[in-house]
């Protein structure tokens, strides 16, 4: 794979297409929004001004968007929609967090076409993203996942293959889920001790020490502590996630309290006009 369109150039697309950049490949690139691909385009991509022109000729279309609306719209549209402009043996990437349901059916079409397809979402956010360490999760048959794993490579530091195509999807909603129950079990205990009269610096430095604290939750705490919510992972994207998580959920026929309790406190976050922080503000509704 040499010609790559990417599509979708956030803040963490625009890392992505940055290192594609970097590693060598030809980038053709596309966003919604105007002015964004300037820096892109800088640095020696090309710019195209639909998803469609930017899919033509790719040997690889990489996709990186906010949800199933946005994913079905640059891939589908009748008019603009890169999937059937994309040729025969090429292959579709969907990097962005959307329901398992909606990425099989893009599969489904993009197998008609005769065009393989990986849903390969990613753990990490814009540090990781410029520093090449994101960890994909991807959902395809073993050849496919095979195939894309170089360019994925060149964006990140693991590929892990999840099953087939929807598995990536699946996981990383499970992912998030989990690391949202962390963030807000995090908060409510900073809030309790605090209203304790302890000090929860020294607390968390102490908790932080022992085995029953992940990295992510030191994280997310130091970030609290910090009272630092500049957006990484805004408020209002967790929800939509803990959202796909809930449908996935009971389309299986499982139970989610812990999940449905940390949307919770992602809704009354946002409630209160905390939507474009980061997930660790959710620490305001403590204090």
């Amino acid at each position: 794979m040499k010609t790559i369109a990417f599509l979708g150039l956030g803040a963490m697309g625009s890392r992505m297409a940055t290192n594609l950049i970097a590693a060598g490949y030809s980038v053709t690139v596309w966003n919604r929004s105007p002015g964004r691909q300037s820096l892109l385009v800088d640095q020696g991509a090309r710019l195209a001004e639909t998803p469609r022109a930017a899919a033509q000729g790719a040997d690889a279309v990489i996709a990186m968007l906010r949800d199933d609306a946005a994913s079905h719209s640059v891939w589908l549209d009748p008019e603009t929609g890169a999937l059937p402009a994309m040729k025969a043996g090429s292959i579709a990437i969907e990097c962005s967090t959307l329901t398992a349901r909606h990425v099989t059916i893009l599969a489904q079409k993009a197998s008609a076409r005769g065009i393989g397809f990986v849903d390969a979402p990613v753990a990490g956010s814009r540090l990781q993203a410029e520093a090449r360490q994101l960890i994909f999760m991807a959902g395809g048959t073993e050849a496919d996942v095979s195939h894309v794993q170089p360019l994925l490579m060149a964006m990140g530091g693991a590929v892990h293959q999840a099953g087939g195509n929807g598995a990536g999807a699946a996981v990383k909603l499970a992912l998030n889920a989990l690391f949202g129950i962390q963030v807000a079990a995090v908060a409510e205990a900073i809030g309790a001790l605090s209203r304790a009269g302890l000090d929860p610096a020294r607390a968390i430095e102490i908790i932080g020490a022992t085995p029953v604290a992940s990295p992510a939750a030191r994280g997310a705490a130091l970030s609290m502590l910090a009272k630092n919510y500049a957006p990484m992972f805004p408020i209002d994207l967790a929800e939509k996630d803990f959202g796909y998580f809930a449908a996935l959920s009971a389309a299986a026929g499982a139970d989610t309290p812990l999940a449905d309790a940390a949307r919770n406190v992602l809704r009354a976050a946002i409630s209160r006009h905390m939507a474009g922080d980061n997930i660790t503000g959710v620490m305001q509704l403590y204090t």
